[in-house]
């Protein structure tokens, strides 16, 4: 069986998701070096308890989410909540690699490129033209009801958005950024999207909706981000010929 020291998988996803060429919000990349080699992985959207504990059961070496540690702003000390989980990490000799940003703007195994696939939208372009790695895209389809868009909706992702409807009837230019991108909703409407799609909603998207034009759906910030994650384990599986598990902690937000 193949196996892999945490400094090479890092490097290999450090390359293939350009992430030295953002800045984010966190460290992307190795956030937990347990010093063991690799040989199954883990994969998650959030580093969470129940999955940390879920990998242990799983004999995995090594945990690959899109949302790890170390947020710009929160408080250093590894204590609490945080330092349980890292404790954790450690005691079982488990790396932990997180990848925000990269993870989002990716083209091929992206959040944003995945769902746009799931929903059967085609990237055309970005929210932000002039990013050189956009995290928000524009996506075309076939004119659809907004209704029946809906619905898809709610199979593929197996939980119903909440609509804001802004009277827009019929749709086939959106604009959609995964997780918790609410905000970047008048720059789609300045885009000339019908629709924006993102994962949470906040008091002013309502508003925001209304008077824009723009019909949205929040469809949840954790089911987004499902796709992205999953699909940059497949591709580590089939390239790097290390064992590969995707386990979901279900969150409602």
């Amino acid at each position: 069986m193949t196996e892999l020291s945490p400094l090479a998988l890092e490097q290999w996803c450090n390359d293939y998701l350009k992430a030295k060429e953002f800045k984010d919000y966190c460290p992307n990349g190795l956030q937990v070096d347990a010093d063991t080699p690799i040989k199954k992985i883990v994969t998650g959207v959030t580093a969470t308890k129940n999955l940390i504990d879920a990998a242990i059961a799983q004999n995995a070496d090594a945990l690959l989410v899109h949302h790890g540690y170390f947020w710009k702003g929160e408080p250093e000390p590894l204590t609490g909540m945080k330092g349980k989980r890292i404790r954790s990490l450690f005691q079982n000799n488990i790396s932990l690699f997180a990848y925000h940003l990269p993870l989002d703007a990716h083209p091929v195994v992206g959040n944003n490129a995945v769902l746009a696939d799931l929903l059967d939208l085609e990237v055309v372009g970005a929210l932000y033209p002039e990013e050189k790695h956009p995290v928000g895209n524009i996506a075309q389809c076939e004119p659809i009801s907004i209704e029946a868009f809906i619905e898809k909706v709610t199979q593929k992702l197996q939980r119903t958005p909440t609509h804001i409807s802004a009277g827009n009837s019929m749709i086939s230019k959106v604009g959609i950024c995964t997780g918790g991108a609410q905000d970047m909703i008048e720059q789609a409407a300045n885009m000339g999207c019908q629709l924006y799609i993102s994962g949470e909603i906040s008091e002013r998207t309502t508003h925001s909706a209304r008077e824009l034009e723009i019909d949205y759906l929040a469809c949840g910030h954790h089911a987004t981000e499902m796709g992205g994650i999953q699909a940059l384990g497949e591709v580590i599986a089939s390239t790097l010929g290390v064992q590969v598990s995707f386990i979901d902690d279900p969150n409602p937000a």
